[in-house]
C-alpha cells in the first residue's frame, strides 16, 4: 500500500517495521509513530507525517528527510510511505502477530513462523492448505486465515487506488466494506453515489473523488448532489426543509458556480422527485420549502397520525371519562403519602383523559412524581402502560422514578436492519397509554415511527422541558407540540421546597431566565476560575480525575462526566477525551489495545455508539448509547462493550469507526442522560456556542453536582445569550390545518 506524498528525487528513504503509534489525527493523516530499523536495534527511531492507515507490525518503506526537532531532536519527516512484506523470521512473527490477519494473535503467528519460516507468507499466499501441518491449527481456522488474507490483499488493492484519487484508508475501508470487488468501478462511475450509501462519507469527499476522476465542476450531476447535499446539511443543523432563496444561495457558496444553473438544477431534481418543493406559511409569509423526501413524508405522516389520535372516537381509557376525580386523588395521596399541586392534578386529568397531551417544566416542579401518579392511576384500572424514553439511561432513570418497566424507543419499536420498525399502523403497539419521558430528544424522523405505532384510542403523553436543547436529528416536535392549539397541554412552573434546598435546581432556573448562577455558599455548584482553555483543559481532568474522588468520593468514570460546549478545541470533547483517558485509563504493559485513526481503545473505556445500527446486538444499538470496553481480542479482531443498557455487543476491529470515546462528551449528545456530578468546561473560545439553553441542558443532566471549569466572561456570554433561532419546520402549521 502507498500513501501519496510529495517525495521528489532528493528523498531520503527508511526501511523500518511500525513498533508504535504516539498519536495520529483522522482528519489530516500527521502521525507521530516509533519504528524499529536493522540497525536501531533496540532503540526506536522517531518519525512524523502522513502515515494513517498503517497498522503496527507492518513493514514500511518511508520516503521524506531526516530533520532535527528543537525539543525532541532527530526524527524522519515522511512524506509518503509503502508496506512491504517483511523477509526476515522475527519481521514475519511481529507482522502476523500484529493483529492484521483474523485468527491469527502472537502466539499462533510464533508456531506459524517456528513451521515455516521465512516461506510463511509464501505459503498463506500459495499453499494455504498447508497451514494445518502447523500444531493447533484445523481446516476451519485455515480457512479462516486464507480468507482474511485474501480480503485483505483486496482491501490493499482498493486502497491503492482511493488513495492515488485523495482518500484516506479509514474512508477507502468503508467504500469497501460497502461494494466489496466493485468499489473500484463504482468509484470511478458514481462518486456522488458514496455520499447517500456509505456511512462516513459527505458530499466533500465525493466532490475530491468526483474531480480527481475527471466529473466537470460544473456537471448537472454534481450541481443536484450539491444541493441534496445542502438539505442534508441542514437537516444535520435541525432543520426540516430549507426555503428555496436559502437553499440556492447555500449551494452556490458550497458549488462555487453560478446561481443560474443552481435553481435550473433544482428545478430537475423537483421534476425527478429527488427534492420536494411545497408553499409553507412562515411568520407573516408563505415561503417555497423544499425537503428531503423522507423529511417532507414523516411531517405529513406525524401530523396526520396525531390528529387521528386527537380525534379518534374510541377511547381504551374511557374509565376516566367520569372518574370521581377527588376520590381517585384520595387513593392517590394513600399510595404515594404526598399531595398533587394544582398543577400537577391538571396534568394527571389531561393525561387520563385526552388521547395527545404535552407535560413539560423545568427540574424539580414534579414531572417525576406526575407521570408516576398517572401510572399508578392507570394502571388501577387494569390499563396496559407502556413507558419509553429516547436513551437507555433515561429509560433506566423513568423505571426507577416510577417502578414501572420502560425501554427505549428503538427496542419498543423493534426497528429492523434499514429503520423500518415491527410496530407500526397496520401492528400498532397493544397499549392503553402510552408515556414517552425526555420527549424534547424526538426528532421528526422517530417521532413519526412512534405515532404510527400508537393504536386508534390510546393515549399518548409527551414529557420533557422544551427549554433544553432541542433534538439532535431535524425537527423540534416538542416545541411544536406546544405552539399547536390544538394540542392539550400542562407547563409545571412551582418548585417544590425540596428542590430549592439544591444548587443545581435553583440555579437551572436562574439560567433559564437569564440570570446570572450562585456562585457563593452552594454545595453542590462550583465554579473553578480560568482563561486560557489548555489552562482549562488541565483543571477539568484534575478536578474530575482527583478532586472530585477526593471530596464527594464519586468514581471518575462512573459517576462524573464532563460535557463541553463543542468537540474542537483544546477545552473540547475531542482534547479532553485523550487527556481523560490518559489519567483514567493509561497503557499498561502487557495489555492489548486497539488503534483506530486517531483513536486508541483500551480495556475499560469509556465508549459511545456514533450511528444507529440495527444489526448490533439483540435489537440494534443506537446513537448516543454508552458503554464500557470489558475485553480486547486481538487474535479475534474484536473488542467487547458493555452498553449502558447491561448489553455485551461485540465490534470488529474495522467497524471501530462507529465508535468513540465518552470521558467528554458534547451538550448535545448528553440529552437524555443523567449523571451524579457534571463538569463544565467553558472557554471564550467556543463563543458561538455559548448560548443560554446549552448551558441549561449541561446543568440539568446533573444529580448531585456541578463544576464549572473556565472563564467567568464566557460563562457570562451563556448566561445573556438566548438560544439560536426556530428550525425551519411546519409541523404545527400542519397540526392546525383542518
Amino acid at each position: 500500500m502507498k500513501q501519496d506524498g510529495s517525495a521528489g528525487p532528493s528523498a531520503a528513504h527508511l526501511d523500518c517495521v511500525l513498533e508504535r503509534i504516539t498519536y495520529a489525527n483522522e482528519e489530516t493523516g500527521y502521525t507521530i509513530a516509533r519504528v524499529a530499523t536493522e540497525r536501531s536495534g533496540s532503540e526506536l527511531l522517531t518519525v512524523v507525517g502522513p502515515l494513517l492507515g498503517a497498522q503496527v507490525g507492518e513493514s514500511l518503506r518511508l520516503s521524506g528527510r531526516w530533520t532535527s526537532h528543537p525539543r525532541y531532536g532527530r526524527q524522519f519527516e515522511v512524506w509518503s510511505y509503502a508496506t512491504v512484506l517483511p523477509a526476515t523470521v522475527q519481521g514475519i512473527r511481529r507482522y502476523l502477530g500484529s493483529g492484521l490477519i483474523k485468527g491469527i494473535g502472537p502466539k499462533m503467528a510464533e508456531r506459524i513462523v517456528d513451521h515455516f519460516g521465512t516461506g510463511t507468507l509464501e505459503v498463506i499466499e500459495q499453499q494455504p492448505e498447508r497451514l494445518v501441518e502447523v500444531p493447533g491449527l484445523g481446516p476451519k481456522r485455515t480457512r479462516m486465515i486464507a480468507a482474511a488474507w485474501e480480503e485483505q490483499k483486496i482491501i490493499k488493492e482498493v486502497i491503492i487506488f482511493l488513495q492515488g484519487v485523495g482518500v484516506s484508508t479509514s474512508i477507502a475501508v468503508r467504500i469497501f466494506k460497502q461494494y466489496g470487488e466493485a468499489s473500484i468501478s463504482v468509484v470511478r462511475g458514481q462518486p456522488y453515489k458514496l455520499a447517500d450509501e456509505v456511512w462516513g462519507i459527505g458530499f466533500k469527499t465525493a466532490d475530491t473523488i468526483a474531480q480527481a476522476v475527471g466529473i466537470p465542476h460544473d456537471s448537472p450531476e454534481r450541481v443536484k448532489a450539491g444541493l441534496r447535499y445542502t438539505l442534508s446539511q441542514a437537516a444535520d443543523d435541525g432543520h426540516c426543509y430549507l426555503p428555496a432563496p436559502n437553499l440556492v444561495a447555500d449551494a452556490v457558496k458550497i458549488l462555487e458556480v453560478p446561481s443560474e444553473l443552481v435553481a435550473s438544477c433544482l428545478e430537475e431534481l423537483v421534476a425527478e422527485e429527488g427534492v420536494v418543493r411545497e408553499p409553507v406559511p412562515a411568520g407573516d409569509n408563505v415561503v417555497p420549502a423544499v425537503y428531503l423526501p423522507p423529511f417532507h413524508r414523516a411531517e405529513l405522516s406525524l401530523a396526520s397520525g396525531l390528529l387521528s389520535l386527537l380525534r379518534s372516537s374510541h377511547d381504551r381509557l374511557k374509565a376516566f371519562a367520569d372518574v370521581d376525580w377527588a376520590k381517585a386523588e384520595s387513593w392517590l395521596h394513600g399510595e404515594t403519602g404526598a399531595e398533587l399541586a394544582p398543577e400537577q392534578r391538571q396534568a394527571v386529568r389531561l393525561a387520563l383523559t385526552e388521547k395527545v397531551a404535552v407535560l413539560t417544566g423545568g427540574p424539580g416542579c414534579g414531572k417525576s412524581f406526575t407521570v408516576r401518579s398517572i401510572v399508578l392511576l392507570a394502571r388501577a384500572k387494569r390499563a396496559r402502560v407502556i413507558l419509553a424514553a429516547p436513551t437507555g439511561r433515561a429509560a433506566k432513570r423513568l423505571a426507577e422514578l416510577t417502578g414501572h418497566e420502560a425501554t427505549t424507543v428503538h427496542r419498543l419499536l423493534q426497528l429492523r436492519p434499514g429503520g423500518d420498525a415491527t410496530f407500526d399502523r397496520d401492528n400498532p403497539l397493544d397499549a392503553d397509554l402510552v408515556v414517552v419521558d425526555e420527549a424534547s430528544m424526538l426528532d421528526l424522523l422517530l417521532a413519526n415511527k412512534l405515532v404510527k405505532a400508537v393504536a386508534p384510542g390510546a393515549h399518548l403523553l409527551f414529557v420533557g422541558d422544551v427549554d433544553q436543547l432541542p433534538s439532535v436529528g431535524a425537527g423540534e416536535v416538542l416545541k411544536d407540540l406546544l405552539a399547536a392549539d390544538d394540542v392539550p397541554r400542562v407547563r409545571l412552573t412551582q418548585i417544590f421546597r425540596q428542590a430549592q434546598e439544591s444548587g443545581v435546581v435553583v440555579n437551572a432556573h436562574r439560567v433559564n431566565t437569564g440570570r446570572h448562577p450562585v456562585l457563593e455558599g452552594m454545595k453542590d455548584f462550583f465554579l473553578f476560575p480560568c482563561e486560557e482553555p489548555e489552562e482549562i483543559a488541565q483543571l477539568t481532568v484534575d478536578v474530575v480525575a482527583r478532586r472530585i474522588p477526593a471530596r464527594f468520593g464519586l468514581d471518575p468514570r462512573r459517576d462524573v462526566q464532563v460535557l463541553a460546549p463543542m468537540h474542537r478545541g483544546a477545552a473540547g470533547a475531542g482534547a479532553l477525551n485523550i487527556a481523560l483517558q490518559e489519567a483514567l485509563t493509561p497503557a499498561r504493559e502487557g495489555m492489548p489495545e486497539r488503534r483506530y485513526g486517531g483513536r486508541v481503545f483500551r480495556v475499560g473505556d469509556k465508549v459511545t455508539q456514533l450511528r444507529n445500527n440495527y444489526d448490533k446486538g439483540a435489537a440494534g444499538v443506537f446513537n448516543g448509547t454508552v458503554g464500557i470496553v470489558t475485553d480486547i481480542r486481538p487474535d479475534e479482531h474484536k473488542l467487547t462493550v458493555l452498553t449502558d443498557e447491561d448489553e455485551p455487543v461485540d465490534y470488529a476491529f474495522d467497524e471501530l469507526d462507529e465508535l468513540a470515546h465518552a470521558y467528554a462528551v458534547s451538550i448535545h449528545r448528553s440529552q437524555g442522560s443523567e449523571y451524579p456530578a457534571v463538569v463544565v468546561p467553558l472557554a471564550t473560545s467556543a463563543w458561538m456556542m455559548l448560548q443560554r439553553n446549552l448551558l441549561y441542558t449541561a446543568i440539568t443532566r446533573a444529580k448531585k453536582l456541578v463544576v464549572i471549569v473556565g472563564s467567568r466572561r464566557a460563562l457570562a456570554q451563556a448566561v445573556r445569550t438566548r438560544g439560536a433561532g426556530r428550525r425551519h419546520t411546519s409541523l404545527t402549521h400542519r397540526l392546525g390545518t383542518r
